[in-house]
């Protein structure tokens, strides 16, 4: 059996066009645990929808600033928290949504995806 070129990529959601935007609700969402986090930013670049950035706002005393994770943008993929496991110091969570929602009440996870739109999503 042949595979595809891009078969080992089928459990990792499908990429919206647009950044900001997402195809789904995702079923988990990453959270960094501040207090574990470096602000080494290895998980940057390996996030797909661009949506981790330095946590500027952080309430602690950090030396570095820790990375904070725009929730709405997050697609559920888990790479920067199979990242931070494998290269750094485990301070990225994949948190199943529900459980989530339930921890953070005041913030709304929402799919922006306007069908409206004409967006494509991107097929890999």
């Amino acid at each position: 059996m042949k595979t595809k070129k891009y078969d080992h990529y089928k459990s990792v959601p499908k990429f919206p066009f647009q950044i900001g935007t997402k195809t789904r609700k995702p079923k988990s969402i990453a959270v960094v645990d501040e207090g574990n986090c470096t602000g080494c930013q290895v998980c940057v670049p390996f996030c797909p929808v661009d949506c981790i950035e330095v946590d500027d706002f952080s309430n602690g005393n950090y030396p570095i600033n820790p990375v904070r994770i725009r929730y709405n943008e997050c697609i559920g993929c888990s790479i920067c928290a199979i990242v931070c496991t494998k290269l750094t110091w485990d301070a990225i969570h994949m948190i199943k949504i529900a459980e989530f929602e339930s921890m953070f009440p005041d913030i709304e996870i929402t799919n922006t995806f306007d069908k409206e739109d004409n967006n494509e999503v991107i097929e890999i």
